[in-house]
């Protein structure tokens, strides 16, 4: 099924709200944002202790997979809708000075936040790129470790995301995400409202299928776990969790 979604309109709306996101993070939200919830969802109060506080309000992701990688050190990592930058700033921590750590993200704001905050404590293993994560401009077998947290389900092209995953890590390399699945398929009225979808719900897919998409661009999946903790705030956006079985799943894939 080829989901008719106006591509510009989405992006517009993406942009938009994640325009919000970086420069109100205490405004109203159809999801969760911030400290409280990062460490709900499995962040270390440690580690977020290091970074900088206003990333973490502007915090948007779905859940915790730093867990599900090993020892990161030294480590060429990308994090694909890279946002304000939390889970760069984090992933910096685990790389530490011989590891390097790039943020991809379109929104200019978003991006400007992150490295506004970068260059104020002084960051330097941390670089911030525009790009689309479905078009990286990188070279093949660029990275060890690809993170994404919350921003898959929001692309049009999830087949051509994978496959550009791929593409950018080396031989071995892992990735290791948090999105929103489904366990029913969404409806048009629902996957085709640019609205829900900027919200992280009109574009998820089956948890099956998203799986699958992985696999087929030559990814393994080792690892997965349904995150319980996180859940949506707007009522249009609990009724879609509770009819279609909207949820938050982490997951760790290696490149064959």
């Amino acid at each position: 099924m080829t989901v008719q979604v106006d591509r510009a309109e989405l992006e517009g709306k993406v942009k938009a709200m994640y325009k919000d996101v970086a420069e109100h993070p205490h405004g109203e939200f159809h999801f969760e944002m911030g400290r409280t919830m990062a460490e709900r969802l499995g962040y270390r109060s440690a580690d977020l202790d290091k970074v900088p506080a206003e990333s973490i309000d502007s915090f948007a992701g779905v859940g915790y997979y730093f867990h599900l990688l090993d020892d990161l050190e030294g480590a060429r990592i990308l994090d694909l809708g890279s946002g304000s930058g939390m889970d760069t700033f984090v992933a910096s921590l685990l790389a530490g000075p011989t590891g390097s750590v790039i943020g991809l993200d379109m929104t200019d704001s978003q991006r400007a936040k992150a490295e506004g905050l970068r260059q104020r404590d002084g960051v330097r293993n941390v670089t911030y790129v525009k790009g689309y994560i479905d078009a990286a401009p990188f070279e093949d077998g660029s990275f060890d470790v690809v993170i994404s947290n919350g921003v898959i389900n929001l692309a049009v092209d999830k087949p051509q995301v994978f496959r550009e995953i791929a593409r950018l890590l080396r031989p071995g390399g892992k990735l290791a995400l948090a999105d929103i699945v489904t366990d029913a398929q969404l409806p048009e009225n629902i996957t085709c409202n640019t609205t829900l979808w900027a919200a992280c719900i009109g574009g998820a897919w089956q948890a099956a299928r998203y799986k699958d998409a992985i696999e087929t661009a030559g990814l393994r999946v080792v690892a997965e776990q349904i995150n319980d903790e996180y859940r949506f705030l707007s009522d249009n956006a609990q009724g879609a969790t509770k009819k279609f079985g909207v949820k938050s799943i982490s997951l760790r894939a290696d490149k064959v």
